[in-house]
């Protein structure tokens, strides 16, 4: 007569029946060397699926452009024309003269607080005060950019939340500054997707410029893209990453954009933007399917 199983044999023997799908998801590994802050939002579920470092501060970059876009249109019931053709441009190839004419005309850092008081944001500062004018300042976490998509798609106005997402899903390739913007998302998920990057510390011009090319899941980025000189580190520093290149990822993504996805990195001053591209959209594919699919029902 065999001997019954003692309780360890039975709980290994369970686990090495246990399919992949019923696994937790692994936590995909930073490179070394980056600071990476990152959260999946399943909105079907509620739930965050996976996340690391979700509230540590980075400089925004572009990614600010979204609040500058909801204070602006919560706070103008009739836009002009002219205003909407900024929006557009601000939204979907990154413009930086039209960030800054909102910006300007809006209060600059008054922008941050008023939409960090209505949308709950935690961990979200404008620029420092000697810096009033650097929109890119703005300090915030991954989480927080979670929050601000999160009031878009179930809080904000219609009118803001069509113009806004609207923009984000007709995100072109091309940055305004000649910049490829398709990295992280676009080149690790799947369409649908609807995206804001943001990126700093690269120069203010691409050696190369963008050239359009179709998206494609896992493909690569150019390799021929180096980063300009950066500003030496100051002795105190009041921007997150000072010094350091910044590159983001974030927005909705999966069928009726199921999932938000929120990728911030800083790299290291030597860092090149080949280099901090590949291993964003590669970080960014590992989050997607740990984060995502992994936990599609």
């Amino acid at each position: 007569m065999r001997r019954p199983l003692t309780i360890v044999a039975t709980a290994l023997l369970l686990l090495s029946l246990a399919s992949p799908a019923s696994a937790a998801p692994a936590q995909p590994d930073v490179p070394a060397g980056v600071r990476a802050g990152y959260v999946v939002f399943d909105r079907k579920t509620g739930r965050v699926t996976v996340q690391h470092d979700a509230h540590r501060r980075f400089r925004s970059a572009s990614v600010v452009k979204i609040l500058i876009a909801i204070d602006y249109l919560e706070s103008h019931r009739d836009v002009p024309r002219r205003d909407l053709a900024l929006l557009g441009r601000m939204l979907r190839v990154s413009d930086d003269a039209a960030a800054t004419s909102f910006w300007t005309r809006g209060g600059r850092g008054r922008i941050v607080e008023r939409t960090a008081r209505r949308l709950g944001l935690t961990d979200t500062a404008p620029p420092p005060a000697d810096k009033p004018g650097f929109w890119g300042y703005t300090s915030l976490s991954a989480m927080d950019v979670v929050r601000a998509y999160r009031y878009l798609l179930d809080r904000a106005a219609p009118r803001v939340r069509d113009i806004v997402l609207g923009h984000l899903r007709a995100a072109e390739q091309c940055g305004s500054d000649g910049f490829d913007q398709y990295f992280g998302i676009p080149r690790a998920v799947p369409r649908p997707w609807a995206v804001k990057q943001g990126w700093s510390g690269y120069g203010s011009t691409p050696p190369v410029r963008c050239a359009k090319t179709a998206p494609a899941s896992g493909g690569a980025v150019p390799a021929t893209w180096r980063t300009a000189s950066l500003p030496a580190r100051p002795a105190a520093v009041t921007v997150p990453d000072l010094g350091h290149p910044v590159l983001h990822t974030t927005g909705l993504v999966g069928p009726e954009e199921r999932w938000i996805m929120v990728l911030l990195t800083a790299h290291p001053s030597t860092a090149t933007w080949s280099r901090s591209t590949a291993q964003t959209t590669t970080l960014a594919r590992r989050i997607y399917l740990a984060g995502a699919r992994t936990g599609a029902r």
